[in-house]
């Protein structure tokens, strides 16, 4: 049975192409695939009927309310101000990540030392700069400093703070010496009686902080993105526009534009590692650019980095070994290059007879798109869909129901509040105690597997629809007169229509791979603080062993969809069909097909270099001529990564294009080979120049230059990126 799976095809003279009498394949992934996009509306659905996601911008009060909330009555008091900022230090920081004094929203954080005594027997002005810093409806002439502490009501003290995330923190400096001080004091009174030194803040600063650690490089971020959204929206419609005129100029002129291509990555990536050599030099003798890396640690702001030498070294070598790999490729694969020029060629042709194909990529980008803020939303919305939880918090500890939930509408006539007085009702967190709260994360990694299976589909969607079109040029004997109306439309409707089962099913293998691979990855990132090094080298093993396992799984699906156009089988056997077509013409595959998917990254590679360099200069302030045009940002480098990244994929779907028709030309060009002869009785259907290429490669196959060899070794690099 497998020497007959290895069989070459044999002739059939009523093969003319795609097959259009087919039937539906894989009905049951079909039938799973849609019930379990029905259970993902559905979790959607539960998600935003629970959900909020101010939680996520605004600061709460020990209510619970959303501070600065537009249309609320504390619109305008944005800032979180801590009645005790000392209580942060408490360990239940950790454990709750609240701290355990009562919080309140204010419209501007205090801005000097004042106690409330002192307050009390101050000016009517004192009275009402304290009083905006106590709970809402507070006597506070009539009521005494006792019965205001004891009530909990205004704070004991106030100090000298700044917004920080939304929250007014104390105003911490240092002085000559290391010194720490608040404002200009090294030692203040707390308002009971109490010295407090300036260092015993700055630690309860560090705590109250842990919480929002994270919180503070993403809400800066947030920030660089309202401020230069349209800026990096301009920068991938400049992206699109270059690569939409590099793969029209591939089309008529490919030899001349592969050439070019190939000189323009070499010069961008020598500029880099000039420009990184200039930047590594010009900080020589700078204080503080020697330090390194590892004794700079972690920093929130990323721009520190590029002030050190050995950031703009390690730039520099990473640039000049890509720089080797990729001449080195070159000089190796020579032969094998003006070959792989052919074909693209050969492409081109089928491009310009199928024009609607460089379009194609729109729409699975606008699904992309689709499936990728449905995830966002729901993750948003799931992560936001707790209840606000109140925890008993008092001042002594020899209350038996601290720590325990409570109702703070009804605490204060409860039996909580007669057996400890100086007990209160705060909010602590945000949480929930009902069935949709003990799974959500069962719904948070069903959005991610869902997410996955989509993703795929759509992408697999596109090679089938591209593949099936470039099929029907192929196989038209007569061309283009025999190539049928609409090739685009018609190969779109027959994969909804026939093989949307097998595409949920290439795509179902795929995603469970993917999902272990994030599941590793969050196991790697909880074991990073581990001792057991035998766990550690066991789970990178795993990580790389499934990191070839999809690399191998895209592979076999890219060709297995090719042939699924072609044929109308099922996924499995139109894998296998696939697999044993290539294993047959293994030199082929490494030859022709391999060498232009590594022309066509550098292609991608010099759109992601050119508008790279270009965003670079414009948000670091660099070009003169723009200078004042460039956004005020805390990271400029969000943008600058955010247009490479968006033009890296934008620059891949347009050249998925040809790197499909390229694929879908050689797997049809295999099948020509077993199927005909080239005689009168079995003709070619490949071109004369297509014919031509195959007795070049021939000849290659027969040069044992080594050079097969060195793009084994290296061709990881590329296939991987």
């Amino acid at each position: 049975n497998n020497e007959n799976k290895r069989e070459s095809r044999k002739f059939d003279p009523n093969f003319k192409g795609p097959i259009y009498n087919r039937s539906c394949t894989d009905i049951l992934c079909c039938i799973v695939f849609i019930f379990a996009l029905l259970g993902y509306f559905a979790v959607g659905i539960l998600a935003w009927s629970q959900g909020d996601p101010r939680k996520v911008i605004y600061p709460t009060d020990s209510r619970g309310q959303f501070c600065g909330q537009a249309g609320t009555r504390l619109e305008k008091k944005p800032l979180l101000f801590y009645f005790n900022i000392l209580k942060c230090a408490s360990p239940l920081v950790l454990l709750e990540f609240q701290c355990p004094t009562t919080q309140l929203c204010v419209d501007s954080c205090p801005d000097r030392h004042l106690t409330l005594v002192k307050a009390k027997l101050g000016s009517k002005e004192d009275h009402e700069y304290y009083k905006r810093y106590c709970k809402e409806g507070v006597d506070f002439s009539q009521l005494s400093p006792p019965e205001l502490l004891r009530d909990g009501l205004c704070p004991a003290m106030l100090m000298p703070s700044k917004a920080f995330t939304r929250r007014c923190l104390p105003a911490l400096g240092t002085m000559k010496g290391g010194v720490v001080v608040v404002g200009n004091e090294t030692t203040f009174d707390d308002g009971q009686g109490v010295s407090i030194n300036a260092s015993d803040v700055l630690e309860a600063s560090k705590k109250s902080n842990l919480a929002v650690e994270a919180r503070q490089v993403a809400m800066r971020i947030f920030e660089d993105y309202t401020q230069s959204w349209h800026w990096i929206l301009l920068g991938l419609v400049i992206a699109m526009v270059v690569s939409l005129i590099f793969i029209v100029l591939l089309r008529f002129l490919a030899g001349v534009m592969v050439w070019v291509m190939i000189v323009l990555v070499i010069l961008v990536i020598g500029y880099g590692i000039f420009h990184c050599y200039m930047e590594f030099a010009s900080l020589k003798g700078q204080p503080g650019s020697d330090v390194t890396i590892r004794d700079l640690g972690l920093q929130t702001d990323f721009s520190i980095y590029l002030q050190i030498r050995q950031t703009w070294l390690a730039f520099m070598i990473i640039l000049a070994i890509v720089e080797f790999i990729i001449i080195l490729l070159l000089i190796f694969l020579r032969k094998r290059i003006l070959i792989a020029i052919a074909l693209i060629k050969e492409a081109s042709r089928a491009v310009g007879h199928v024009m609607s194909s460089l379009f194609y990529p729109l729409l699975t980008f606008a699904l992309l798109s689709v499936v990728i803020a449905y995830w966002a939303i729901t993750a948003v919305f799931l992560s936001t869909s707790n209840e606000q939880v109140y925890k008993v918090f008092n001042k002594t500890d020899d209350c038996p129901f601290a720590l325990e939930t409570c109702d703070p509408k009804t605490f204060n006539s409860s039996n909580i509040s007669a057996q400890c007085p100086d007990a209160e009702c705060l909010f602590s967190f945000y949480g929930g105690e009902t069935v949709y709260h003990k799974y959500l994360i069962l719904f948070q990694f069903y959005n991610v597997f869902l997410f996955f299976w989509c993703a795929n589909f759509v992408t697999a969607l596109g090679q089938v629809t591209l593949s099936g079109a470039f099929a029907s040029y192929y196989w038209a004997f007569k061309k283009p007169d025999d190539i049928p109306a609409y090739p685009i439309f018609s190969s779109l409707g027959r994969a909804l229509r026939y093989h949307t089962g097998s595409l949920a099913f290439g795509s179902l293998i795929l995603s469970l791979v993917q999902v272990i691979r994030v599941l590793l990855e969050y196991l790697d990132h909880k074991l990073k603080g581990a001792q057991n090094k035998a766990a550690k080298f066991f789970l990178k093993c795993m990580k790389c062993c499934f990191w070839c396992l999809e690399k191998c799984i895209k592979f076999l699906n890219r060709n297995a969809y090719i042939m699924i156009a072609i044929y109308g089988k099922n996924f499995c056997s139109s894998a296998r069909d696939a697999f044993f077509l290539l294993m047959r013409n293994i030199i082929r595959v490494a030859v022709l097909d391999k060498v232009t998917d590594f022309l066509l990254f550098l292609g991608k590679l010099l759109i992601v270099g050119i508008v790279g360099i270009f965003s670079f200069f414009f948000f670091s302030g660099r070009i003169k001529a723009v200078e004042e045009a460039a956004p005020s940002l805390n990271y400029y480098w969000v943008p600058i990564l955010t247009v490479v990244v968006g033009s890296y994929l934008i620059a891949h779907g347009f050249f998925s294009v040809y790197a499909m028709c390229v694929d879908t030309l050689f797997l049809c060009f295999c099948e020509d080979l077993e199927r005909n002869d080239g005689s009168s009785e079995r003709p070619y259907f490949m071109s004369a120049k297509l014919h031509k290429i195959l007795s070049k490669t021939k000849m290659v196959e027969e040069d044992q230059d080594g050079s097969l060899d060195a793009f084994c070794i290296f061709s990881p690099v590329f296939v991987t990126l």
